[in-house]
């Protein structure tokens, strides 16, 4: 091989690894178990899953809440995080919705639900991880892990699954009352709702 191919074939080379070559970003602030704020000022929103809310405005935090901001600050951090996408790139208030990756390929979204720190809020069309995420949710939850810690209280006879939506609701929810037939899913428990991967109404709060 001549010296002049050689150096042609390095030159491409190059050129391949700069084409492929992973965009990294740095956290600049925590606001909370699924938000971030990175140094160029962007807001990210975790795709996929949900944590506890931090209380604002005079509000009680939910169970957790602080822990679980804490835990994502600790993994996000000082780190070089990537962001991948799903199928929306924005939310309506402007922020990034993504999958962040640290740079030894773990994902931080199912690291926090693995650990019980969120659960999973699955949004059409946004389901590119939605079973590998639902696979940590059970296996925090059969450990008891964070917010499985404590018992799933049972506060209704059972509760009503919208299966185009993935939320669940109390039986006399107006959102739950105005479901489609064919998109009913009757669940007995809390728990059995969490285990297929619906996410709780915010207007009934089940």
């Amino acid at each position: 091989m001549t010296v002049g191919k050689l150096f042609f074939l390095v030159v491409l080379n190059v050129l391949f690894l700069a084409a492929v070559s992973v965009n990294y970003h740095h956290a600049a602030f925590v606001l909370d178990g699924d938000t971030i704020r990175l140094r160029n000022g962007q807001s990210v929103r975790y795709l996929g899953i949900d944590s506890p809310e931090i209380g604002r405005d005079g509000k009680m935090d939910e169970f957790l809440a602080k822990e679980a901001r804490d835990f994502n600050r600790r993994l996000v951090m000082d780190s070089k995080i990537r962001l991948a996408y799903d199928k929306e790139k924005t939310d309506r208030y402007g922020r990034r919705l993504a999958y962040v990756f640290l740079d030894n390929g773990e994902m931080v979204n199912a690291l926090l639900v693995e650990n019980g720190m969120a659960h999973v809020l699955s949004r059409k069309p946004n389901l590119k991880y939605s079973t590998l995420l639902l696979d940590c949710q059970k296996r925090a939850m059969e450990k008891g892990l964070g917010i499985w810690s404590g018992t799933v209280e049972k506060k209704e006879a059972f509760y009503l699954g919208n299966s185009a939506s993935f939320r669940f609701h109390r039986p006399g929810c107006p959102f739950g009352s105005k479901m489609k037939q064919r998109n009913r899913v009757e669940f007995k428990t809390r728990f059995d709702a969490f285990w297929q991967g619906y996410s709780p109404c915010k207007r009934c709060r089940p």
